[in-house]
């Protein structure tokens, strides 16, 4: 199988390659060559093709592509709808298959959970500008992009929905936070642990799309993990005994996080608001149905632990509660529960 991979050296691309490889499929890649740009430049990589090319500079971009043809091209980096539309245009009628990676953002309905394939999803305002990504439009804009690659390869698209992905190489920190952290070991601050989350090895994912894509499979599929439901108790207990430090935890409300401003995801990696619970606790029998399995989660946790283990102390996670916050939060919560009672309470 032929293999196109638009993106291909940050996080989830460079996964897919060497899956890909591993799994003898040519890879072409084609890039800015700005992110990574040495990623695959050892004499193991001699056999890949890699070519340079701007998606947002339209045809121009992709000219790099020439006139070559492939079995399946994977869009890890496509976020507005116009730059993907451009490259599913372009590459119709020279590739058989087409998968684009979206997101778990493109579900409309915060509050809902165990949502399927079937529901329904965030939608720009009218005349709302699609041509930048914020916070508020990054779902909507994911939508518009499965609709432009679903009009120029109707019946042979592959959407990929997945959430939080994580594991070695992550330049997000959303998950690495919490091994490295627990690690340190001492008081730490954590959410209620009753919270449903979901995540998914970015290894298992990119094992996955390429199998998936071997066996023609298309149509949207939610694809993240783990198989049974976990909680954030489960979750940090897990990290906890991976890491065998004296961590102690403090386990806070919703409310008290909401009230001190702390940001959902960035400053607490895995915590949302429960309003807002059904991001993290949606349905995925389709993808089970598809194949989709998962390492334990203690290798997960063992090998981004090793990874981070390579950065450095000096090197700071990029998601998290800088240590004097965290503190400060844990004392004012600690204070908080040992005030006096409210007026007519016991």
């Amino acid at each position: 199988m032929r293999l196109l991979v638009l993106g291909g050296t940050v996080f989830l691309g460079r996964h897919l390659v060497e899956v890909a490889r591993e799994r003898g499929h040519p890879v072409t890649l084609l890039n800015r060559g700005e992110s990574g740009p040495d990623v695959f430049a050892d004499d193991d990589h001699r056999d890949l093709d890699q070519r340079r090319g701007d998606r947002t500079q339209g045809e121009a971009g992709l000219a790099a592509l020439g006139d070559d043809r492939w079995d399946a091209v994977v869009d890890t980096c496509g976020y507005l709808p116009g730059v993907v539309a451009t490259s599913a245009r372009i590459l119709a009628g020279r590739a058989k298959a087409y998968c684009f990676v979206s997101s778990l953002s493109a579900l409309a309905v915060a509050s809902a959970h165990r949502q399927d394939e079937s529901a329904p999803v965030a939608e720009l305002p009218a005349g709302a500008d699609d041509t930048t990504v914020t916070g508020e439009t990054y779902g909507a804009l994911k939508v518009r992009c499965e609709r432009a690659v679903s009009e120029h390869f109707e019946g042979r698209v592959l959407l990929v929905r997945p959430g939080l992905i994580v594991g070695p190489h992550d330049p997000s920190d959303r998950f690495t936070y919490w091994p490295r952290r627990i690690s340190q070991g001492g008081s730490i601050l954590a959410p209620p642990p009753e919270a449903r989350i979901q995540f998914i090895d970015v290894r298992d994912l990119a094992d996955w799309i390429v199998r998936a894509l071997e066996a023609r499979l298309d149509g949207l599929v939610h694809v993240t993990g783990p198989r049974r439901p976990m909680t954030m108790g489960q979750f940090i207990g897990a990290c906890d005994e991976i890491c065998g430090s004296d961590a102690v935890f403090t386990w806070v409300t919703d409310a008290f996080l909401e009230r001190e401003g702390v940001a959902p995801f960035t400053e607490l990696p895995l915590w949302i608001p429960a309003e807002s619970g059904g991001f993290l606790d949606v349905d995925i029998n389709h993808a089970l149905t598809c194949g989709l399995s998962m390492r334990p989660l203690g290798q997960t946790v063992a090998d981004t632990l090793a990874w981070d283990a390579t950065r450095g102390d000096d090197d700071p996670v990029t998601a998290g509660l800088p240590l004097e916050r965290e503190q400060q939060l844990l004392a004012k919560w600690a204070a908080e529960q040992d005030g006096p009672s409210e007026p007519g309470g016991d």
